[in-house]
């Protein structure tokens, strides 16, 4: 929400509250309803405070605790205005000492309300009217007095939850550390430990929420499912991957969230990358584009990025290089994400990107560049992403007919893996070698060191 009424509006509010003497908390619901804007600002509105000074007030308050979160006019203002970037539980608790109301009063949650602002309405028994009996004025009622205790009851009714702020914001805990574990984990046991969590989210999304809470479920829910459905992807699982990649896109187009919705059609292209359509991983990541332009995010990198292999793959030289300019303006704009989340875009992943476009197109002086850039990047990492970039170098290798190389490469890569992160993507980016190397040769040593490699069973060491 923002202000639609000049300030003038929440003064004369104000003149009235002193002169008819409302209760901060009544005069922070007229400015709402008058103005258009959210109960945290309509508080601050009451008050007659700039947001400076309401930071200053804040920081007053906080001062001498070190777990309080630094707040800065902007921040205060994004709090104010957009709904979905909600404080902390922490934040909402000291929000509620600083303008002495409930989370419900500011549509958030605590409740520091003073004894001495309890209406005779908040203090009235409900018992002796039937739970759902709409609110039938006594004689000496006013409209206004039944006007505000019918909403009252409605707000109650659309407030009431079975999942908490602090609910919340656990469940974002846990899943940031699942996203982290994700990278180091084979996929087989990161879905026992992704499907539990899911689990439970589903259990509490069944029961009726208030739209935010759904939207944040909603969101945590697009996030487990797209894991899953790469999990399953790199397993081989085909029909499932897909089958849980749309339950991911139905997830993410449950929220407002524009760059979770273009995040997920990223992700989701590279099934088909993999394993076809190709026409399909196009539409996927030029839709992933399309919503992610305009904004300077590491999810329109991601996009640009995966359109670009997915065209130089199908055979698209023009269009692949003006989406891996795209794909390289975007993050130099953006800026590099976190190497440790299994959800962000960070340059090594990047690099992974246009290593894979860079191979198909051939230019393999770029591709070589690229490589030695992101495995540099991978360090130790012992994941299944380096491995395919040595496999991509080893298709370079083999496209410079240096095919003895490029197998003896692609062996390497494939045996280095432990055996639980040998899984079908792997196998199948390392049969792309073979298949570079002309059918006259591939009796070689080298070639039949890297066929025996991949006849190795599932897991074996």
């Amino acid at each position: 929400m923002t202000d639609r009424h000049p300030s003038s509006c929440s003064a004369r509010a104000r003149e009235q509250a002193r002169a008819e003497n409302w209760p901060l908390g009544r005069t922070a619901a007229v400015i709402a309803r008058c103005c258009s804007v959210t109960l945290l600002r309509a508080h601050r509105l009451a008050r007659g405070w700039t947001l400076q000074e309401a930071v200053n007030a804040y920081r007053a308050m906080a001062q001498g605790d070190p777990r309080a979160a630094r707040m800065d006019p902007d921040q205060l203002r994004i709090w104010e205005t957009n709904p979905q970037r909600r404080p902390r539980a922490q934040t909402i608790d000291r929000l509620c000492r600083l303008y002495e109301t409930s989370a419900e009063g500011l549509g958030l949650s605590g409740d520091y309300t003073p004894t001495a602002l309890a209406t005779d309405t908040d203090r009235r028994p409900e018992a002796s009217r039937a739970p759902h009996s709409p609110a039938v004025p006594a004689a000496s009622d006013t409209l206004d007095e039944v006007l505000d205790r019918t909403r009252y009851k409605v707000d109650r009714t659309l407030a009431s939850a079975t999942v908490s702020p602090v609910q919340l914001d656990l469940l974002e805990e846990r899943l940031l550390d699942l996203r982290r574990q994700y990278l180091v984990t084979p996929p087989a046991p990161v879905l026992g430990q992704l499907l539990p969590e899911l689990g439970e989210l589903q259990t509490l999304a069944a029961d009726r929420q208030p739209a935010l809470v759904q939207m944040r479920l909603s969101e945590l829910t697009a996030v487990l499912t797209t894991l899953i459905a790469d999990a399953l992807m790199k397993l081989g699982r085909l029909r499932q991957s897909r089958a849980w990649y749309a339950t991911a896109r139905t997830a993410a187009d449950d929220t407002t969230d524009t760059d979770l919705r273009a995040r997920v059609r990223a992700q989701a292209a590279m099934l088909p990358y993999y394993y076809g359509p190709l026409t399909t991983a196009v539409a996927l990541s030029r839709e992933a584009r399309i919503l992610a332009r305009h904004r300077p995010t590491p999810t329109a990198a991601f996009a640009a990025a995966a359109e670009a292999r997915a065209l130089a793959r199908q055979g698209d030289t023009a269009h692949a290089r003006e989406a891996i300019h795209r794909a390289r303006d975007a993050f130099d704009r953006a800026g590099s994400g976190d190497p440790d989340d299994a959800f962000a875009f960070p340059e090594r992943r990047l690099l992974l990107y246009l290593s894979g476009a860079l191979t198909h197109l051939g230019d393999t002086r770029e591709a070589d560049r690229v490589q030695t850039r992101a495995l540099t990047l991978y360090g130790n990492h012992q994941g299944i992403d380096p491995a395919l970039i040595h496999i991509e170098q080893a298709i370079c290798l083999a496209q410079d007919h240096h095919l003895s190389e490029a197998c003896r490469l692609a062996t390497a890569a494939y045996l280095h893996l432990p055996p639980a992160q040998r899984t079908d993507i792997v196998g199948a980016r390392a049969h792309d070698v073979l298949a570079a190397v002309p059918a006259r040769m591939r009796t070689a040593p080298a070639a039949r060191e890297l066929d025996e490699a991949l006849a190795l069973p599932a897991g074996a060491g």
